[in-house]
């Protein structure tokens, strides 16, 4: 049965990149929203004691108190889903009853997966909600929200993605989509075998490239900088596909 609840979700993590990437994972979801976000689990109980919270994302490592210690001094805490980049603590998270543990980077299906066996009613409503509404992790294609629709994009018309802020370019073979999201979050929703981040505010296809140098790749008439940070992992993934 398609529930008509929504769920109040808190973000509680010291990482930005990992909060914004829960932030537009929650977007993507009609029945979820936004409830608020914490850097620490201090922060966070106070926001617990104040105000309705259905659904806790909590990182396991932070800064003076563990997301850990924050559901023990729980009497009731809300239903959670622990995120961290350790494995080793999953069997404690477990004894403690969470919802699920994710590990980063967080997978936009593995988020869906959480979410329905913490709200095991959200299924139907993910089932009905998924073409219309919510932005799909498919290697073929994906949904934006553009001019006030959904709009399709098929993966191998991508060309590039710039980031501009708070919205996202999307370069494609026939269009322009501008739409409101992270390219952070958009990364993890695309194939590491097709696409690279190159730049902080660029993602390429990599079928696409057809020169590079030690800074700039071009596609066709395209030249894009590559970000010092990002130049040996790209130059790997390119040697090693070639």
């Amino acid at each position: 049965m398609k529930t008509d609840k929504t769920y109040r979700c808190l973000i509680v993590d010291d990482e930005p990149r990992a909060r914004e990437i829960l932030k537009r994972y929650i977007e993507q979801v009609p029945l979820l929203t936004i409830a608020g976000e914490c850097t620490n689990a201090l922060d966070a109980l106070t926001v617990l004691r104040t105000d309705i919270v259905d659904l806790l994302f909590l990182d396991v490592q932070m800064p003076l108190v563990t997301g850990l210690s924050l559901i023990r001094s729980l009497k009731s805490p809300p239903l959670t889903v622990l995120t961290t980049a350790y494995k080793e603590y999953a069997v404690e998270a477990f004894d403690l009853d969470v919802a699920d543990y994710l590990l980063k980077p967080i997978q936009f299906d593995r988020f869906l997966k959480a979410v329905i066996k913490a709200i095991p009613a959200a299924n139907d409503s993910l089932q009905e909600d998924k073409a219309a509404e919510m932005t799909i992790p498919n290697h073929n294609f994906l949904y934006f929200r553009a001019d006030r629709k959904m709009v399709k994009v098929l993966t191998r018309d991508i060309l590039y993605i710039e980031s501009l802020k708070d919205y996202v370019k999307i370069y494609t073979d026939k269009e322009l989509i501008i739409t409101k999201y992270s390219i952070t979050a958009l990364e993890t929703m695309l194939s590491e075998e097709s696409f690279a981040r190159i730049h902080r505010s660029f993602i390429i296809a990599l079928d696409k490239l057809t020169s590079y140098s030690a800074d700039t790749i071009e596609l066709g008439k395209v030249q894009i900088p590559i970000g010092r940070l990002y130049k040996q992992q790209l130059f790997k993934k390119l040697n090693s596909s070639g």
